[in-house]
C-alpha cells in the first residue's frame, strides 16, 4: 500500500483537539484512513458492526468492484478464468500470484494427485457420525481432525509446513466430502483415481460404485470446475474473515480451515445455495408455477416473515458476474440431461424472470446470485440438497488457504483483537445470598 499526501483530521465539537490520520492507497478501490493509533491519540475507539466500513489487512489476492459487478483473482477478471482455465491453474493463481504456464500447471495438478488419499484411519472416525448427519457437521470435523493424522504439517509458522498443508487440503477435500457423501448414502467408498481431472476424481468418487465402471459425463466435469473456480475466493468474507482471526492466533492450518467450513455452514453465508433449492421445494409443493405471483406478494410483505433466496448480495449491487456464467452452465447441463421440463427447473426459471422484470426486485437491485444457479446445477447433476455447502467449502479451501498464508507473510500481522462499546453494568459488589 501507498501513502497517500491527503490525510484525514478527525475534528471534535467538544473543543478536544483535532486528530490528523494518515491515508493509504491501494493499487485499486476504495484508500483506506489508518486508525491503529486512534485509541492512542483520542481514547476512543471506531464502532462499526459487522464491519462494512473496516479494512481489517492488506491483500493481493482478490478484488471485487460491487457497483461494478467485477471480481478479480490477482487481478484477472473472473468471466476470463472460468471461460479459459480450470480450476488446477486457478488454485495456482491464488496461492502463487500467478498463472502455471504447461509445465507448472503438469507439475502442481501431479503433486496434489499425489495427496488426493485420506489415512484409513478417517473412515473408524466418519463412522461415529449418525448417518442422517448434516454433511457439514461431519465436514467440520473431518477437517479439523485432519492434523491429528498429518503431525508433520502442523506448524503455521514453518513456510514448507503451510505448502504441505495447502496441497494436502485442496486435494483431501473432494476426498473427505465425498466420504461423507457415501457414508450418508449407505454406499462404499471410492478411492481416487489419478487418471481423472480434479473434478471429474470429484464425480467418479461421488457417484461410482464398485458394480461398474463409471464414465463422468464431460459437461457436468466442466459444470462442477466452474462451480469450484467461481467459488475459490471471495475476498474478506465472514469466512474467510474467520480463517484470518484463527490462523491470527497461530493455530495449525487444519484448524483454520476447520473454522472456516464452520462458519461457511451459515444460511447467511455458504448455506444460501441450499436455503434457495428449499425455498423452491416449498412452492412447488404449494403449487408450483401457478403459486409464484402468491409467493412474490408474500416476499414483498415485510411482516409475513418470507424471504426471496438467492437474489441480492452484500457486496453486489449489480449483476452478480459468477451468476451471469453460472446462468449459462446451468442451461448448458439442463440441455444436456434434458430436464427443461422437470417441474423444479421450470419453477426456478420461471421465478428468475418474474423477479428479474418486477420493478420491486429491480429497484432493489435484487438480481439472482450465484447460489441461486449453483443450486440448481448441483441438483441436476445429483448431488443432495445438504451437499451443496460442503462442495461450497470444498472449492473455498484455496482460497482460505491463500488468505492464511498471506497473513502469516505479513509484516504487520497481530493476533486479532476486536474492541467494543461495552453497554453492560458498571462496576458492582457483590451482596450476600441472605441479602440478595
Amino acid at each position: 500500500m501507498k501513502l497517500s499526501d491527503t490525510k484525514a483530521t478527525l475534528s471534535f465539537s467538544n473543543g478536544s483537539p483535532n486528530v490528523d490520520l494518515p491515508v493509504y492507497q491501494g493499487s485499486v478501490g476504495p484508500d483506506v484512513i489508518d486508525i491503529r493509533k486512534l485509541y492512542a491519540q483520542t481514547g476512543m475507539f471506531t464502532y462499526d458492526p459487522g464491519f462494512m466500513s473496516t479494512a481489517a489487512c492488506q491483500s493481493a489476492i482478490t478484488f471485487i468492484d460491487g457497483d461494478k459487478g467485477e471480481l478479480l483473482y490477482r487481478g484477472y477478471p473472473i468471466e476470463q478464468l472460468a471461460t479459459q482455465c480450470d480450476f488446477m491453474e486457478t488454485c495456482h493463481l491464488l496461492l502463487y500470484g500467478e498463472l502455471p504456464n504447461a509445465e507448472g500447471k503438469q507439475k502442481f495438478s501431479r503433486n496434489v494427485t499425489m495427496h488426493t488419499m485420506v489415512n484409513e484411519q478417517m473412515q473408524f472416525f466418519l463412522r461415529g457420525f449418525r448417518r442422517d448427519a448434516h454433511p457439514m457437521a461431519i465436514m467440520t470435523g473431518l477437517v479439523g481432525a485432519l492434523s491429528a493424522f498429518y503431525h508433520d504439517s502442523t506448524d503455521i509458522n514453518n513456510p514448507e509446513h503451510r505448502e504441505v498443508a495447502a496441497i494436502r487440503l485442496i486435494a483431501k477435500m473432494p476426498t473427505l466430502v465425498a466420504m461423507a457423501y457415501k457414508y450418508s448414502a449407505g454406499q462404499p467408498y471410492m478411492y481416487p483415481q489419478n487418471d481423472l481431472s480434479y473434478a471429474g476424481n470429484f464425480m467418479r468418487m461421488m457417484f461410482a460404485t464398485p458394480c461398474e465402471e463409471y464414465q463422468p459425463i464431460e459437461v457436468l466435469v466442466r459444470a462442477m470446475d466452474r462451480i469450484f473456480i467461481l467459488h475459490a475466493d471471495h475476498e474478506q468474507n465472514a469466512s474467510t474473515s474467520t480463517v484470518r482471526l484463527c490462523g491470527s492466533s497461530g493455530t495449525n492450518p487444519f484448524a483454520a480451515i476447520a473454522a472456516g467450513v464452520a462458519c461457511l455452514w451459515g444460511p447467511a453465508h455458504g448455506g444460501a445455495n441450499e436455503a434457495c433449492l428449499n425455498m423452491l421445494y416449498d412452492i412447488q409443493r404449494q403449487g408450483g408455477v401457478d403459486k409464484i405471483g402468491e409467493f412474490i406478494k408474500q416476499v414483498k410483505d415485510k411482516n409475513s416473515g418470507v424471504k426471496l433466496m438467492g437474489f441480492g448480495h452484500r457486496v453486489y449491487k449489480n449483476y452478480d458476474p459468477r451468476a451471469k456464467l453460472m446462468q449459462e452452465t446451468c442451461k448448458e447441463v439442463l440441455d444436456n440431461l434434458g430436464l427443461h421440463n422437470d417441474p423444479l427447473f421450470k419453477l426456478a426459471m420461471a421465478l428468475e424472470k418474474i423477479a428479474l422484470e418486477d420493478e420491486y426486485f429491480v429497484s432493489r437491485k435484487l438480481y439472482p446470485n450465484v447460489d441461486y444457479y449453483s443450486g440448481i446445477v448441483q441438483r441436476a447433476i445429483g448431488i443432495p440438497v445438504s451437499l451443496f455447502t460442503a462442495i461450497f467449502a470444498l472449492a473455498r479451501t484455496v482460497g482460505w488457504i491463500a488468505q492464511l498464508n498471506e497473513m502469516i507473510g505479513d509484516p504487520e500481522y497481530k493476533i486479532g483483537r476486536p474492541r467494543q462499546l461495552f453497554t453492560g453494568s458498571t462496576k458492582r459488589d457483590i451482596v450476600p445470598i441472605s441479602k440478595r
